[in-house]
C-alpha cells in the first residue's frame, strides 16, 4: 500500500467547481437540437407520452433527459442538464477513485486536471446524449470499489458500486467491457490471494453477488418504465428477445457518415466530428469533438510506462489503468458495429488520462531534473484547452464562416 498523504479533497473540489462553471456557462446555446440530440430529445419526449422510441439503446439516460424536461420544461438547457450533472459528478468520482487507489495527492490532482481539460469530457457534458450518464456512473462505480479496497467494512461501498455498475450499463452498453473486467479482477484476486482477499470479511459469494447478480437486477429494473408504454410496451418478461432486437437495430446502421472513424484513428486523435458549425443565436458558432491535441498524444507513452511499472514493479494501479484502456478500446476494435465515431473513445480516453496522471506522479516523485515536466504537462493541457475553448463550447466566433481555420491543426479535423 502506498504511503498515505493528505487527502486533496479541497483542491479537487476547486477544480471540479471550475469545470462545472465552464461547462454550465451558456448551456442553452445552441438553442436548438444539434448532432445526436435529434435522436435522444425526441425519444425523451415520446417516453414522457408513454410511447416507444429509440429502442436500440437502454433507457436510463433517456429517462434522465425525460425527467429533466418534465421537471424544468422542454428547453435546451434542461435537455442538457443530466449530462452536465453527470459530467460534474463523474469528474469528482474519477478524482476520488484515483485518490483511494493511490493515496497520492499529485496523482489525484493531476488526473482531475487532465480529465477536465481533455475536451471530450467537457463537450459530452454539454450535449443531450447518453455517453456522459454512462461514463459518470462508471466512474462512481470505480470510486466505490477503490474505496472498498481500503475500508474495514466495505459492504456499503460494494452495494453502491454494484448499483452504479447496473445503472451505467442501463445508460449505454459501451461500458460493459470495462466494468466486466473490474468484476473479473476482483474475483480473480480473491481466488489467488485468499489469505489477503481484496475486501475484508467479504466472501467470494458476496463478491459475485455485488459484481454480477445485483448489477444485472439493477440493469433489468431500468427497463421497467418501458412496460408502461401505451404504444407497444416493452416485454419485460422476455427481455432476452428484446435485447436481440436492440442488437439487430444497432447493427443495421450501415450508411456511410462523413465523420465516422475507426479505433486506430482515435488513438492518434486523427479524425474529428463537427457537432455544430453554423450561424445561430446571433453569431457564427461551432463545436468540434477532438481530444486535447497535447494530452491525447502524451498519454500514449504513459501507457508504455504503465506496462513497464506493471511488469517491473508489480504495481496494480498502472496495470488497472492500462487494462481498462485496452478493454474499453478493444470493444470497438473487435465490434461488428459498422459505423463508429470518435465519441466512442470517451471511456478509453478517460483511462488514458488516468495512465498519464500515474506516470506524471511517478516522475514528480523522482529527484530527476526533468521532474518539472510533470506540472508543465498540466499547465500545457490547460493552455491548449483554453486556446480551443471557443470552438468546443459554441462561443461566438468573430471571423465569420472561416473562423474554424484558426483551430484546424490537421486537415483531417475539417
Amino acid at each position: 500500500m502506498p504511503l498515505r498523504q493528505r487527502d486533496p479533497l479541497l483542491p479537487t473540489l476547486a477544480i471540479v467547481a471550475l469545470f462545472a462553471a465552464l461547462a454550465a456557462w451558456h448551456l442553452g446555446i445552441p438553442s436548438k437540437m444539434y448532432f445526436d440530440e435529434i435522436h435522444y430529445v425526441p425519444a425523451a419526449r415520446k417516453m414522457l407520452a408513454h410511447q416507444r422510441a429509440n429502442v436500440e439503446h437502454p433507457l436510463l439516460a433517456k429517462e434522465a433527459i425525460a425527467a429533466a424536461i418534465a421537471l424544468l420544461g422542454d428547453r435546451p438547457w434542461a435537455w442538457r442538464l443530466p449530462s452536465l450533472l453527470a459530467g460534474i459528478l463523474g469528474l469528482f468520482a474519477f478524482a476520488r477513485a484515483l485518490w483511494w487507489a493511490t493515496h497520492r495527492r499529485f496523482a489525484t490532482i493531476a488526473g482531475t486536471i487532465l480529465l477536465a481539460s481533455d475536451f471530450a469530457w467537457f463537450i459530452q457534458s454539454r450535449i443531450a446524449m447518453l455517453d456522459m450518464v454512462m461514463a459518470a456512473l462508471a466512474m462512481v462505480a470505480l470510486w466505490q470499489v477503490a474505496a472498498a479496497l481500503d475500508r474495514p467494512k466495505p459492504r456499503l461501498r460494494l452495494a453502491l458500486g454494484g448499483t452504479c455498475i447496473g445503472l451505467a450499463v442501463g445508460a449505454k452498453w459501451s461500458v460493459v467491457p470495462a466494468l466486466a473486467l473490474l468484476g473479473l479482477a476482483m474475483v480473480a484476486t480473491h481466488l489467488l490471494t485468499r489469505a489477503r482477499a481484496p475486501f475484508r470479511g467479504v466472501s467470494l459469494a458476496e463478491i459475485l453477488f455485488w459484481f454480477a447478480s445485483w448489477p444485472l437486477a439493477v440493469y433489468w429494473a431500468t427497463f421497467l418504465p418501458g412496460a408502461f408504454w401505451h404504444d407497444a410496451p416493452l416485454p419485460i418478461a422476455d427481455i432476452v428477445a428484446w435485447h436481440r432486437a436492440m442488437l439487430a437495430l444497432q447493427d443495421s446502421v450501415v450508411a456511410h457518415h462523413p465523420y465516422q472513424s475507426v479505433w486506430y484513428q482515435w488513438i492518434v486523435n486523427w479524425r474529428a466530428i463537427w457537432y455544430l458549425y453554423e450561424p445561430i443565436d446571433g453569431a457564427q458558432r461551432g463545436i468540434v469533438l477532438i481530444g486535447n491535441p497535447f494530452t491525447m498524444l502524451a498519454g500514449l507513452p504513459a501507457l508504455l510506462w504503465c506496462l513497464w511499472a506493471a511488469l517491473r514493479h508489480r504495481q496494480w494501479q498502472p496495470s488497472a489503468a492500462l487494462a481498462l484502456y485496452a478493454v474499453s478500446l478493444a470493444m470497438w476494435a473487435l465490434s461488428g458495429k459498422p459505423v463508429q465515431f470518435y465519441y466512442h473513445y470517451l471511456l478509453p480516453g478517460t483511462f488514458l488520462m488516468m495512465a498519464l496522471a500515474l506516470a506524471l506522479d511517478a516522475l514528480w516523485r523522482t529527484r530527476h531534473p526533468a521532474r518539472w515536466l510533470a506540472p508543465a504537462t498540466l499547465a500545457l493541457s490547460c493552455a491548449v484547452f483554453a486556446w480551443f475553448h471557443p470552438i468546443i463550447a459554441a462561443a461566438a466566433l468573430h471571423h465569420g464562416r472561416d473562423s474554424f481555420e484558426h483551430w484546424m491543426w490537421l486537415a483531417s479535423w475539417r
